[in-house]
């Protein structure tokens, strides 16, 4: 037997109540119910979008995971996957770039240190764009499973690498696959970070207690990244542009009377393909359609949270 989650309502009378259906929300969303005492947005923004833009090619382990069949005996190089690789950084991100000009947004770049070396100018070039630059490891290895200091060491050396080569303080973290260890906050919190998006519990962002001081979650995003999307269920454009709007179009209706956030990840050797920039141009044209949108780096949704007297506070 199906049910349909309901919003409870005060109709007047006492100890008298109406149950309202969720989907009521999006068909009519000027309809009172108790989502109105809900907290919104301090900056007035009715949904705020971030755009992820990761920056992992060219930092990939040899005969890294890709498209082609994972079939090369040991001691060969898979030379077809590295130029799968290098896309990322010769033609996706530059191309991405052009596109948030285009657009008139900023997003936040997750930075693998080793890709930032490897392509420095390119590193550099982002941040000059108005861009953020967030930390996403010195490599692809796992963290999880390291030691207390050798996991600080594997975030620092990251970090360093960041600021070395565009000048930028990180304060964002993304660990590889989301998938951070019992110590990776702490470490976080210590560095100096003060937000990590490894979190896909909520579709606002919130904050805990880490080392007894305040520090944000920015949620991140399965359901509308292109790396499972296009990549690993292979939708088509179309298929991706149809997802990502009945999620914006959902939220934005919510943002009526709480606050919400649509998160959005490009891969650069994935995203920035011609066809998937069409489809990110597409899309944020629609939204920025809407009345009370607004584009914001991570950084600026944390610091936002931070300072705001009703956000949701977890243990």
């Amino acid at each position: 037997m199906s049910t349909r989650r309901t919003f409870i309502k005060q109709t007047g009378k006492i100890g008298a109540l109406s149950f309202l259906p969720f989907t009521d929300l999006l068909n009519n969303p000027k309809q009172e119910h108790t989502m109105k005492t809900a907290t919104r947005w301090a900056d007035g923004s009715r949904l705020v979008v971030s755009i992820s833009m990761q920056f992992e090619s060219g930092g990939q382990p040899d005969n890294a995971e890709s498209p082609f069949p994972q079939n090369m005996e040991k001691g060969y190089s898979d030379l077809p996957a590295a130029t799968w690789y290098q896309y990322g950084y010769k033609e996706g991100i530059p191309r991405m770039l052009d596109n948030w000009d285009k657009l008139g947004i900023k997003v936040t770049s997750h930075m693998v240190g080793s890709a930032v070396l490897n392509n420095p100018q390119l590193a550099k070039e982002i941040v000059d764009r108005g861009h953020e630059a967030a930390a996403h490891g010195m490599n692809w290895s796992a963290q999880y499973n390291l030691p207390y200091e050798d996991e600080k060491k594997f975030i620092k050396d990251g970090l360093d690498a960041v600021k070395k080569v565009t000048g930028a303080t990180t304060v964002g973290y993304n660990a590889n696959w989301l998938r951070r260890g019992e110590n990776t906050l702490k470490i976080l919190q210590e560095l100096g970070f003060t937000y990590h998006i490894d979190d896909l519990s909520r579709d606002e962002p919130f904050i805990i207690q880490v080392n007894n001081r305040d520090f944000a979650v920015v949620p991140y995003t399965l359901r509308n990244n292109d790396i499972l999307l296009i990549e690993g269920r292979h939708f088509s454009t179309d298929q991706f542009f149809s997802q990502v709007k009945a999620d914006f179009d959902q939220l934005y209706a919510e943002g009526e009377f709480k606050r919400r956030q649509l998160s959005i990840s490009f891969h650069d050797r994935i995203g920035g393909s011609p066809q998937m920039v069409k489809t990110a141009y597409d899309l944020i044209k629609y939204m920025q359609q809407h009345k009370g949108v607004s584009f914001k780096r991570k950084d600026q949704i944390a610091e936002l949270i931070l300072n705001d007297r009703t956000a949701i506070r977890e243990k």
